[in-house]
């Protein structure tokens, strides 16, 4: 099974569906990730925060699987974003995961009212020019944090990785990307179970008309959306059944269907927001 990739701003390429390793504990990492390489996964995505790198790495260590075919992310904390901070965070990164880089690194969150995340960006760009990053993006910024290390630097993130599922789209976000040629990587992706997402009748029916699961259908509207996305299970069937999402594809009656659960008023958000974090 062949996971599509997508071509990034800066010209490197990243598979499309990975595998999200956020709350999978420590003592569960490794097999949680050998076992997602097993089925074919070649993008995994960590953060420092995770507390779960080391059992990334050692998975990836594990695996055999040549270091081009693997695509890892990880992620720059709040508490790191000043002075030579980044440089240091990432080091502690490498040196858990077993690697001398990673494909992406992201800042976690803008933490507005440290106002230092503009630093942070400035340094990710040291990092990639330094080799310790391929390519670097950002998590969870809404536009005016975009616009704001846009517009400092004249470097535009690779990625933002946002919360987004069929209640909570962020259309401000996603049409400011496009424009910029970011792409979205969705967090959250079925909506971390806190709404009945799964019994929507968009979501039911969709599911229903190919012989699918809805999680297999929601994850094919991501993926028709163009969106990078990483289902997070740490259940060996469930990943498997993320997986199993290319042998159908949507109607465009069914995937404007789901579209429509957006409330369109911020409402369907289920975690924190933005401004809110830091």
């Amino acid at each position: 099974m062949t996971v599509s990739r997508i071509t990034l701003n800066d010209g490197s390429t990243i598979p499309q569906l990975g595998y999200g390793t956020f709350k999978v504990p420590p003592a569960d990492a490794q097999r949680a990730v050998s076992e997602a390489l097993e089925l074919g996964y070649r993008h995994i995505d960590t953060a420092a925060i995770y507390g779960n790198e080391q059992g990334v790495g050692a998975a990836l260590a594990a695996s055999g699987i040549p270091r081009d075919e693997l695509y890892i992310t990880t992620k720059l904390w709040n508490d790191r974003h000043d002075g030579d901070q980044p440089r240091a965070a990432i080091g502690e990164s490498l040196d858990r995961l077993g690697l001398d880089h990673v494909d992406l690194y992201l800042i976690h969150w803008p933490t507005p009212a440290a106002d230092n995340y503009l630093h942070a960006w400035q340094e990710l760009i040291h990092l990639r020019a330094a080799g310790l990053a391929r390519s670097i993006g950002v998590s969870n910024f809404l536009v005016p944090h975009l616009e704001k290390i846009v517009t400092a630097t004249g470097v535009v993130p690779a990625v933002d990785q946002i919360e987004l599922h069929p209640a909570h789209q962020q259309p401000a976000v996603t049409a400011w990307a496009a424009a910029h040629d970011i792409r979205i990587e969705a967090w959250g992706p079925l909506g971390q179970g806190k709404y009945d997402l799964f019994g929507a009748p968009a979501v039911s029916a969709a599911a229903a008309a190919h012989g699918k699961t809805p999680a297999q259908a929601v994850i094919r509207w991501h993926l028709q959306h163009g969106r990078i996305l990483f289902p997070k299970s740490v259940h060996r069937e469930r990943l498997a059944e993320n997986f199993a999402v290319f042998d159908f594809t949507l109607t465009d009656a069914e995937v404007a269907a789901i579209d429509a659960l957006e409330p369109g008023d911020g409402s369907g958000r289920v975690s924190a927001h933005p401004d809110e974090v830091n």
